[in-house]
């Protein structure tokens, strides 16, 4: 621990001597390539040594990552006023060699003059990012912790659902076994089921029969009628007195 402490001292004591000291323009051109933008570079240029044209490349390059992290459609406007080009063909000439170096990956927009950013490849965090990256990630925890709590509540609400569920599912299995049981004692027992089809008829059958009136089984005859047997007697009967 000794160790490490007294490292990190010698490493802040050589920093303040190169910010402070006879090469403090080449510490902050250094920084400007760890954390700045060539928009920087032209705030400060007076103060800071010449870049070549690989360096000036190099910045530009970095100042579109830097862009790139912030916004996924990069419009020319933005550009070329960040980046100090003259006209269209030189922007594209560096965008293009930006993405054959895997520094970007997008493809160009002619049409409506913009770049479009699928991923880029990241920087270096200046001590002054470090506050919004903190910030930013409390507010993902959070957002993680209440989308936890939802989920949780989720959760128990459907293993309650669950759970009632099966009572019902218990309830209707007993319910069911209770009718199969009553319905096997009914037809066990022969006192409680109805009486067989042939019972009443064989009661029918041992009760003696009643005698019946024969004069009540003969029709009445009615009363003005003669049968056809006496007219045909009595006819027969004056047909011989004449020839006699």
């Amino acid at each position: 621990g000794t160790e490490r402490s007294k490292g990190k001292l010698s490493a802040r004591n050589q920093h303040n001597k190169l910010e402070n000291g006879p090469h403090a323009p080449v510490y902050q051109l250094l920084n400007l390539f760890a954390y700045g933008t060539y928009c920087d570079y032209k705030e400060r240029a007076a103060s800071l040594p010449e870049l070549t044209p690989a360096q000036r490349n190099k910045l530009r390059h970095l100042s579109i990552i830097s862009l790139a992290s912030n916004l996924k459609c990069l419009p020319y406007s933005l550009l070329l006023q960040q980046l100090d080009l003259k006209n269209v063909r030189e922007l594209e000439d560096l965008l293009i060699e930006a993405v054959y170096c895997d520094i970007i990956q997008g493809k160009l927009d002619q049409r409506n003059q913009q770049v479009e950013v699928d991923c880029s490849v990241g920087r270096d965090l200046g001590p002054n990012e470090l506050p919004n990256i903190i910030n930013t990630l409390q507010e993902w925890c959070a957002g993680c912790e209440a989308v936890l709590c939802g989920i949780e509540e989720q959760v128990s609400r459907a293993n309650q659902y669950r759970e009632s569920q099966l009572k019902v599912k218990v309830q209707v299995e007993t319910e069911v076994s209770n009718l199969q049981k009553t319905l096997k004692a009914s037809a066990a027992s022969p006192s409680s089921g109805p009486a067989p089809a042939g019972a009443a008829s064989n009661q029918d059958a041992d009760q003696p029969a009643e005698p019946r009136d024969p004069a009540s089984s003969q029709e009445p005859r009615q009363p003005g009628k003669k049968s056809s047997k006496v007219k045909g007697l009595r006819g027969s009967g004056k047909i011989w007195s004449k020839s006699n």
